[in-house]
This record gives C-alpha cells, structure tokens and sequence, in this order.
C-alpha cells in the first residue's frame, strides 16, 4: 500500500474515531441504541392518528367520480381523465414518462396555486410541473429549503440520548436569499455549543435520511385533532389555535416522512431524493419570551445543483476557497458554502 493511502486510511480511521467518541458524549448512536419508550410510544400515538385520519378522509370520498385534467408542458399537452380526490400530480407525471416523473418537483395548479406532488387532485384544472431548472425557480427554491428545514426537525428530533429533552419549536418561513435551513428547538443543555465532529454527526443522519428518498405526506386535520396528535409538546398546543384560525375552515396542514410528523402550511417538495449534498453548519443559542431555544442551522443543494454550479462558475477546485461566502448563479439557487461543506464537495 502506498504512503498516500495509508496517510488516507490513517485519517479517515481518526475521523470514525473523533465521531464515535462525538456519539458517547450527547447523541443516540445509531448502531448500539434505539430511540427512548416515551419517543417511541409519542411518535407510535401520533403516527396512528394520522393514520386512522387518512382512512376517514378515504371513507368520506363515497363514490369515485371523474375529473378531467390538462397537463401543460413538455413532450406535450395532454388531456386526461382522473378520479377526484384521489389522483395527484404525480399520477399525472406517471402518464406521461418517466422523464416528467423524475423531474417534478412541485406542481402548479391552474396556473395560479402551488400543490404538493402527491396532493389529490379536487377538480377539474390544468396541471404543469415546476423543476429547479425553470426561469423563476423562486417558489421551488421556497419548497426546497421548507422541506429542508421540515427535515432538520426530524434529526434533531432522533438525535440527542435520553437524558438530553429535546422539544420541537418551529421553523420559520424559508427565506430564499439566506441560502440556509433553519429549526428552533428547545434542549435540556446549557449553554452546548456543538464541536466540529457533532456537527458532522448531525450532518451524516440528515443526508442518510434524505438519501432514503421518502415522499412528503400531507393531511389536512381539524384543530382539535393536531391538539390530540402533539399533546406532548406545548410549543404546538399554544401555536395551534392561532394556525387554524388563519386558514380556511379552521384546519391545521400537517405532513409525515417517514415516522415524523409536523406542522407546516406547504407546499414541500416530492421527495427527498431531491435533496442533494448538505450540512449542518451552525447551532446557535436564542434568548426568547419562551427561554432559551436552540437554532440549528444548515445549507443543502438540490441534487444535480452543484456540477452545474461548479461548472457556471469555472471555479474547479477553487470551491473550497468559498468559505463563508455567497454564490449565485443563473438558476436562481443561492447558496451558502461555510466551512462545514467542505465536507461534502
């Protein structure tokens, strides 16, 4: 074996063992535990609930009827007849080719109201599909760090030992230009500030999680319903009468992925496999009314992303040179590289 990849294997050996000692400290490792009864049993009842919601909401469409739908893009136009309340976008992309299938990121519906990809269709409408290469990409870039942060909170969720008390908060409305992901999340620790290797921790659940490529489920509930689901946690049982009361009907828009489930207005993207390389690059303490939260913070690019990039920008291997500064290309994507994506280009 050669000096360089000894050197290689020697490093790499060092990393594992830097993670492992991470993974002693405050995180659940993966191979040697599993998440704690009370976790298990909160996600259990809640994930039963929506459940059992999705089979009342079947029940409740009686008999099939028809709708007709006119897709707009490319190979072509194309007029389809679907069932109402059960067919979706993605159904539509199904029709046509696999090539639409793999492209679809969000949906346009009626040329006017985004729509999730596997959100049933209620009438009779015109469907396009909208990509990250589009002119504007502006509202799919908006579902890709939505989805992004959605995620961020099913990590953090999973990650902490038993002895840590990890309780969601919320994730603010993704802010394009800022290049990042964020959720705010309250902690039984004082004052951590995370190390480089726990950050990387982090970093690995996020990216083996969106490499699962899982659809993001939605389900719109009664308030009293989202109530029951996240009796456990007092930052939502506070947020959601104050939710419901500004949408239609008083309901709360909920989605799943995997065994994790939020609250969250929409739309996300189709699936994770969109979600490319990313990082969780920063965790930082907020003083608020409700005490000290935790926000975590990270940057991801959508699969396929950063070979374009790379190549608009002729930078080569001057990326990881990057640091911590703001790269924008064409396609409209704004992306933050600190530090920590170094170690994933």
């Amino acid at each position: 074996m050669s000096c360089a990849k000894i050197s290689h294997s020697v490093s790499r050996l060092a990393r594992d063992q830097r993670l492992h000692h991470a993974s002693r400290t405050i995180f659940r490792s993966r191979s040697t535990a599993s998440p704690s009864a009370n976790l298990i049993e909160s996600k259990k009842r809640r994930n039963d609930i929506f459940n059992s919601q999705i089979e009342i909401q079947k029940e409740r469409i009686g008999r099939i009827e028809k709708i007709n739908v006119l897709y707009k893009g490319l190979p072509k136009e194309t007029e389809l007849v679907l069932n109402k309340y059960i067919s979706t976008p993605y159904n539509v992309a199904q029709h046509l080719s696999q090539w639409v299938v793999k492209r679809g990121v969000l949906a346009l519906v009626d040329d006017l109201k985004l729509w999730d990809m596997h959100r049933p269709l209620e009438s009779d409408c015109s469907v396009q599909f909208l990509n990250f290469d589009d002119k504007d990409p502006f509202h799919v870039n908006k579902a890709f760090w939505r989805t992004c942060s959605f995620l961020l909170g099913a990590v953090v969720d999973n990650a902490f030992k038993d002895n840590i008390s990890v309780t969601l908060h919320s994730f603010p409305s993704p802010n394009v230009k800022s290049g990042s992901f964020v959720y705010d999340v309250k902690l039984g620790l004082d004052d951590w500030e995370p190390t480089h290797d726990e950050l990387r921790m982090l970093s690995a659940e996020f990216v083996s999680l969106a490499r699962k490529g899982l659809i993001l489920e939605r389900l719109e509930v009664t308030a009293d319903t989202a109530l029951d689901m996240f009796a456990d946690n007092a930052f939502k049982v506070e947020q959601i009468p104050d939710i419901a009361s500004s949408n239609p009907g008083n309901m709360i828009v909920l989605y799943r992925v995997a065994d994790h489930i939020d609250i969250s207005r929409g739309p996300m993207i189709a699936n994770t496999e969109f979600i490319g390389r990313a990082t969780i690059s920063a965790v930082h303490q907020l003083q608020t009314d409700l005490g000290k939260l935790y926000r975590f913070q990270g940057v991801a690019l959508p699969t396929g992303i950063l070979e374009y990039t790379v190549h608009k920008l002729n930078i080569g291997t001057q990326h990881r040179y990057m640091s911590n500064k703001m790269a924008h290309h064409n396609t409209g994507v704004y992306i933050l590289l600190p530090t920590y994506m170094n170690n994933f280009l």
